[in-house]
Parts: C-alpha cells; structure tokens; sequence
C-alpha cells in the first residue's frame, strides 16, 4: 500500500479552527499523510486573532526542504503566506521540487484581521499563481487579485478567466460571501468550461476555517490521484457536512467540524 502524502505551508492557528491545524486534520479524516510548514505563529481563538509572529524565511526554506527532500509530498497548499519574501520563496521551491500546488490566498481572519502584507498581493500575482495547480479564493480575496468587482453570475466567471490567465491550471471561487437567497454557488474553471456546485446556506456563527479546510481537502484529494472535478466535489461535501454539523465550541466563530464527514461515511 503505497502511502500519499500532502504537505500545508501555512500559518499556526493556537485555537485550532484554521491554519495548519485545519489542514492536518483534514487530511487525516480523508486518509493521506500530512506535514507542515510554519509561516507565522498567531496567537487566536474563535474572538478573533491577538498576535501574529512571523517566522524567518530562512526558517521557512528549511522545512520545506526538510520535508520535500525525505518526503517528497503528492499535492501541496499554502495558506498564510504573511509577506513577498515568503511567497516569493515558496514559488522557487515549487519549481525545484515540481511541487503540484494548490494555492489559498488567505488574506483576511473571520474577525477581520489582515494575514497578508500589502505588497505580497502583487507577488502572489507574480510569482505564485503562474507555478500554481489551482487557487481557491473566496468572493472578497477573488476582487483583490483581479480588480472586478464581483456581484453577479457573469462577474464570477470573468474573474476566474482572469486568474486563469495569470497562469494557474484550475480556478476556484468560493460562493460563501456572495449575497444569500438561501444557496450558496462554489465555481471551477479549468481554462476549457465551468462546473457549479450549490449547497443550502446554514446560517451558522461556526464557520472559522472553512476556507484552509475547503483547500486542504481539495489537496488531500488531488495528492490521491482524483481528477479536480472529482477532488472539487469532495471538499464541497467535506466542508458542507463539517457546517451542517457544528461542533458548537467557542464564544465567537466556532471552528468547523473535520470529523462529520468521516462520521456520516461510517453511519
């Protein structure tokens, strides 16, 4: 039995809700082998984010290779990604490692703190997306990286042509921020057609981490060998089953629940 591995490059959430936190445990519910590596440190919880330290690039550079080099990973994402340097650096080890990367662009916490540097948007731009298998933003991260804003059908797709074109093979837009008539519209574009997947909204204050879960089970999947489609369709479910069936924790924005879907397999 030949084990598949997928790595995260991300931030460390202490509440546990997103982050690398979110990400490994999304990838042991789907059953492949997780590792990580720190950007920054954040002191968090459900209220919000409290302090963010950042790592050093130079740590940043060793444990990617440490983990590349004696376990080289099937798929990997990033998350908090915090400054240029950062992104910068995990685009070179992208290209020295053939890295298949799924790319997060975390740039605002539910609470509403900043997790990326003002001028790393344009070096994600630049240097990331153009190495990247796919991007995952959400409706307000799709705006940034693109310049549209995003209110209808058509400015969904016109979005995801334009990150299409700066280089990425799949684009996904999350729908979770669009305006609610009680359904919410995830889209994928592979350069060739779209696929949609809508879900019901769950009108639900534990929603922290679902986009690092959204993208670690998309990266589970693809570390596999699942198609995107294929992968797309599992972290719709994946993330709508750990809303539908919260875990109830927390005074402000309780994390997901990465066991539900696992749970609702076995029953």
């Amino acid at each position: 039995m030949t084990i598949k591995k997928a790595f995260t490059i991300a931030g460390s959430d202490s509440g546990g809700g997103a982050g690398i936190q979110a990400d490994l445990k999304t990838f042991q519910e789907l059953g492949v082998y997780g590792m990580s590596a720190i950007t920054a440190i954040t002191a968090q919880n459900t209220l919000g984010v409290h302090g963010i330290y950042p790592l050093s690039i130079e740590a940043l550079e060793r444990q990617i290779d440490a983990v590349t080099e004696d376990l080289p990973p099937d798929a990997v994402k990033t998350g908090m990604l915090w400054s240029a340097d950062m992104i910068k650096i995990v685009a070179e080890k992208t290209i020295q490692y053939d890295m298949k990367l799924i790319v997060d662009p975390v740039m605002i916490a539910k609470g509403g703190a900043s997790l990326l540097n003002e001028d790393a948007v344009a070096a994600m731009k630049t240097h990331l997306l153009p190495v990247s298998y796919a991007v995952t933003p959400n409706l307000p991260e799709a705006e940034v990286l693109t310049g549209i804003q995003i209110q209808t059908k058509k400015d969904r797709y016109v979005a995801a042509e334009r990150l299409y074109e700066l280089g990425t093979k799949h684009v996904v837009i999350k729908g979770g921020h669009g305006p609610s008539d009680g359904m919410i519209t995830d889209l994928l574009y592979d350069g060739k057609g779209f696929i949609e997947v809508t879900n019901e909204h769950i009108d639900t204050p534990h929603t922290h981490g679902t986009g690092c879960t959204f993208a670690a089970a998309l990266t589970a999947e693809i570390a596999k060998g699942y198609s995107m489609k294929e992968a797309f369709e599992t972290a719709e479910t994946f993330v709508h089953e750990a809303i539908k069936f919260p875990l109830r924790i927390g005074s402000g924005h309780g994390p997901t629940n990465h066991f539900a879907y696992q749970q609702n397999r076995i029953k």
